[in-house]
């Protein structure tokens, strides 16, 4: 049967990094007679630029009906101004909710050859591999009230983080399932000290570890998970957490690999549709000069294909070809050291390597 994928290039550096992984589509789509085709939209600023909208009807949509999504980036300082209903952000957090992506998977694994590209020490990081689960549909980000008033006479910011006992079950169940596939180690973070969403948020989880017996359940406060990151990063296998720990947990876990640009992600419902995408931002200030790294964004491709469309062979052969180009020393410029044997290249030429080692040439 054919299948659809909806792409989204979004905002700075998206429309170049959707553009290689969209070549690296074409080869396995051909290689491996997946019938996959592929319908394109703007979105988040570019919508906005377009439509007044960050995220149009018509795309909304054909997110709905289509397999998956594979998004580029969004947002940047244009849109500071715009109105707050109608920034980037606000397109993405109504397409994650509307699609009820509750579980985004974000996994941090180093490449032996970037090891000295970490900020950490490269006997703290070598043989990293840790998966983050962030609850993506919940908590502060999408609770009520919240916004922007006058009191007394001053201006006052609000928001409520608000976590009901069966969005915290799912994506515990999701975690525990994870961690069955893994090294059956789960994490799970919160505030418990301090926050009574987080004491309910630790209560749920250690009922759900009742139906996975074989794996080991611990717990941690955000602080301290923020430190022991930094710490002792190789401690951990799966992480589960809410929306905004996970948030800023992921993004801390991606310094460990050398960097942001060579981390995908996938935000998935209860039935393992997905919307794939790099952990890293719309990076306006490198937008069009070619400096943007697409791996990550190739790696979410590879994660779209394992994940929502149980095409592991297509998805294997991109990851091994990303890993066949890293040990032969191609770089851009955000993983490049000073290696002897190594070669920095731009966007496009990156995307041409990675494709070269999917054709074998």
């Amino acid at each position: 049967m054919s299948k659809n994928i909806v792409v989204l290039p979004g905002d700075g550096i998206g429309t170049e990094i959707i553009e290689q992984a969209v070549r690296v589509l074409d080869v396995v789509n051909e290689q491996h007679n997946l019938n996959i085709s592929t319908q394109t939209f703007a979105f988040g600023g570019a919508s906005y630029d377009l439509s007044g909208e960050p995220l149009t009807e018509e795309t909304l949509s054909a997110c709905r009906a289509a397999d998956a999504i594979l998004l580029g980036s969004i947002g940047g300082p244009k849109y500071d101004k715009a109105p707050r209903d109608k920034r980037p952000e606000r397109g993405l957090l109504r397409l994650r909710s509307e699609l009820e992506l509750f579980s985004n998977l974000r996994p941090a694994m180093l490449f032996p050859e970037l090891a000295d590209a970490s900020s950490l020490k490269p006997e703290l990081v070598a043989g990293l591999d840790m998966m983050i689960l962030r609850e993506l549909t919940g908590g502060i980000y999408f609770g009520g009230p919240r916004g922007i008033e006058t009191r007394d006479g001053q201006q006052v910011g609000f928001n409520t983080m608000v976590y009901g006992e069966d969005e915290i079950r799912r994506i515990a169940q999701s975690g525990f399932e994870i961690a069955m596939q893994r090294n059956k180690r789960l994490c799970s973070v919160d505030k418990a000290n301090v926050l009574e969403v987080s004491e309910l948020w630790r209560e749920v989880v250690i009922d759900v570890s009742k139906d996975y017996p074989d794996v080991e359940l611990s717990h941690m406060y955000v602080d301290n998970a923020a430190m022991q990151l930094v710490r002792e990063p190789k401690q951990f296998d799966v992480i589960v957490t809410s929306n905004l720990f996970g948030d800023i947990l992921s993004d801390a876990a991606a310094m460990l690999t050398g960097s942001i640009g060579m981390l995908p992600s996938a935000s998935l419902d209860a039935n393992g549709k997905g919307m794939y995408e790099p952990v890293h931002g719309s990076a306006p200030d490198i937008a069009g000069t070619g400096k943007a790294n697409p791996l990550a964004t190739i790696l979410s491709l590879s994660m779209l294909l394992r994940y929502t469309l149980n095409e592991a062979s297509a998805a294997d052969q991109i990851d091994n070809a990303v890993a066949a180009v890293i040990k032969n020393g191609i770089r851009c410029a955000d993983i490049a050291g000073s290696g002897a044997n190594e070669t920095v290249v731009n966007t496009a030429q990156m995307g041409d390597a990675v494709v070269a080692q999917l054709q074998g040439t």
